[in-house]
């Protein structure tokens, strides 16, 4: 590879090749020149397809057990309430960004997630959505945040409450985070000596979530003509447009990857996963609550309790097992028992009226090659993600369909979006998709373009 070759990643978090690919390519110019000139496929995800840790996956080509941690908040100890949020300080294996600054090179990032708090690069960085707000460090160097601020006066990092009834607000708030994000791209492009530049718009994910009832006529709650039904194309078509304004600005020796971490597809339902465990008898609480509570607020009995689960996209069900959790009452020699029962109940779990939703139940040692951290014990996804699971406590139902954190019409799916265009490579172009490609492919198709050589433990592929 040539000395001055560079990259650049359009990271859009969330985004669906469905819509990308199939549904709405041809109002999408710029994207559509991307793929006829370059490559492209649908990128195979993480276990879970979730953006903690889908994204720090991605860029160290390692997997979630080998990084060890599972989602967004993560298991710190075996206390029944250690949860902790997924800071870049549990990262701990080297990302692209981290090779290339040893090496010399000159990196830009802006809102990659989990990179707050703010580690020192060879350039610059403004972190995540995961950042409280911008009173907390949020770039590097601290000063850059000047740059920032006189650029675009306050810099959002992501969207508040973006589960909201609100949705002429919510739009709103979007476009704004949206543009802002895409002018200090643009003037970092262009002010900045860099050799790799990434970028994640989360727009994408935040719309998703709060539109897809409007835009999807087999979502059980989509109604035909209704003022929202473009919502989620007019963005993308926005999104377009700023990628045709980065492409004015960068040279024929760039070559332009746009990835996502995961996709999305309609959200059908929830299932109360502890409500679940409660009526087949694994979870004992002490008392009843007077309302809905969050999991932690339930007075739960622990000495007649065996299991528990965490709410979210995918669900993940913890035992209490003796001489492991405080209370712990399952003997290790009845530990797989209980999970195989645990699998076999949940995977013919149905839908309201009984029928099959094809749950999918993993064992994380039969997902990770290590488990490092406290993995769960058991990885659920409800209906293959077409359902979520739902934590809270005192619903007193199984099968909902109002989330307990507030509007959402939208879960993940195993495949993301990608796209690779090298103006230099004349050869690199597709009549069709590739297929097989994987999330961990990415950092090392980075580096090899780079002409930095991949580093062995690196457990994707180049892809070609």
């Amino acid at each position: 590879m040539a000395k001055n070759k560079k990259v650049l990643i359009i990271g859009l978090d969330c985004a669906e090749p469905g819509l990308i690919f199939d549904r709405w390519l041809d109002q999408l110019p710029n994207t559509k020149f991307l793929m006829e000139k370059g490559m492209y496929g649908e990128l195979e995800s993480c276990i879970p397809p979730i953006t903690v840790p889908a994204w720090t996956c991605m860029m160290t080509s390692k997997n979630p057990g080998k990084l060890g941690f599972y989602g967004f908040r993560n298991r710190s100890d075996y206390s029944y309430n250690g949860l902790s949020f997924a800071t870049s300080n549990l990262v701990r294996e080297d990302a692209v960004w981290d090779i290339l600054s040893r090496l010399g090179k000159r990196v830009v990032m802006i809102g990659i997630p989990q990179t707050y708090p703010p580690k020192p690069v060879n350039g610059y960085m403004i972190t995540c959505f995961l950042t409280p707000d911008t009173n907390s460090q949020y770039t590097y160097p601290p000063d850059f945040r000047h740059e920032i601020e006189h650029l675009v006066g306050n810099y959002i990092l992501d969207v508040d409450e973006f589960r909201t009834e609100d949705k002429d607000l919510l739009l709103k708030k979007i476009y704004e985070m949206t543009e802002r994000r895409f002018k200090v791209v643009r003037h970092l492009i262009k002010t900045k000596d860099w050799d790799f530049f990434m970028m994640v718009e989360m727009g994408v994910d935040r719309i998703y979530h709060g539109f897809w009832k409007y835009c999807d006529p087999l979502h059980k709650k989509y109604e035909p003509k209704n003022r929202y039904e473009n919502s989620i194309l007019e963005y993308h078509k926005y999104l377009d447009q700023q990628l045709g304004e980065i492409l004015t600005l960068i040279d024929d020796q760039t070559t332009v990857f746009v990835v996502s971490d995961h996709g999305a597809q309609r959200m059908d339902g929830g299932i109360c996963v502890n409500e679940w465990l409660m009526r087949e008898g694994y979870l004992t609480l002490l008392e009843k609550p007077a309302g809905v509570v969050p999991l932690g607020k339930a007075k739960i009995n622990w000495p007649h309790t065996l299991a528990w689960g965490e709410g979210g996209y995918y669900s993940r069900i913890f035992l209490n097992v003796k001489g492991r959790e405080p209370q712990g009452v399952i003997e290790k020699e009845r530990y797989d028992q209980i999970r195989e029962e645990l699998k076999g109940k949940l995977e013919a779990l149905g839908n309201e009226k009984g029928e099959c939703i094809g749950t999918r139940v993993l064992r994380p040692e039969d997902v990770y090659p290590v488990t490092n951290g406290i993995p769960p014990d058991l990885i659920v996804y409800f209906g293959n993600l077409s359902w979520r699971s739902v934590g809270s406590i005192g619903l007193n139902t199984v099968h909902t369909f109002e989330n307990d954190m507030g509007p959402d019409d939208a879960n993940h799916a195993e495949k993301g979006i990608f796209i690779l265009y090298d103006p230099t490579d004349q050869g690199q172009q597709r009549s069709s998709p590739l297929s097989g490609l994987h999330i961990f492919d990415i950092a090392p198709t980075v580096l090899h373009r780079l002409g930095v050589k991949v580093p062995s433990d690196m457990e994707g592929k180049v892809i070609h």
